[in-house]
């Protein structure tokens, strides 16, 4: 079993910047892809950035403005948030997976989740 926690979320002002961190821990040697997800009430869970070992992939709505990194050593995800707008408002959710395609595939059939943390924009 993989524990995910995140932490940072907060309100902000638009224009502003968040950085959100997530940690995993417990049988982490199945930990290939981490990433991170948002969800709005009424509305599905939605991919926002992902990182393997290396290489970080963005939705289309926050490149340019979101950075995410890893320090594999800590088994640790990290979101840069820049520029934050209205629109960023959600619950952010970390995701861990031992593939990175199922990340990028969508929230369904991810292993583990954190609880979520709140970001809020406002204008």
């Amino acid at each position: 079993q993989v524990q995910v926690v995140e932490s940072g979320g907060g309100l902000v002002q638009a224009g502003g910047s968040l950085r959100l961190s997530c940690a995993a821990s417990g049988s982490t040697w199945s930990i290939y892809a981490m990433g991170w997800f948002r969800q709005t009430p009424g509305k599905e869970r939605e991919f926002v950035a992902a990182i393997s070992q290396s290489n970080p992939h963005y939705a289309d709505s926050v490149k340019g403005r979101f950075t995410i990194s890893r320090v594999n050593a800590k088994n640790t995800v990290y979101l840069q948030m820049n520029s934050l707008k209205p629109e960023d408002t959600a619950v952010y959710y970390c995701a861990v997976d031992n593939s990175l395609r199922t990340i990028l595939s969508g929230s369904r059939g991810i292993n583990y989740w954190g609880q979520g943390t709140q970001v809020t924009v406002s204008s």
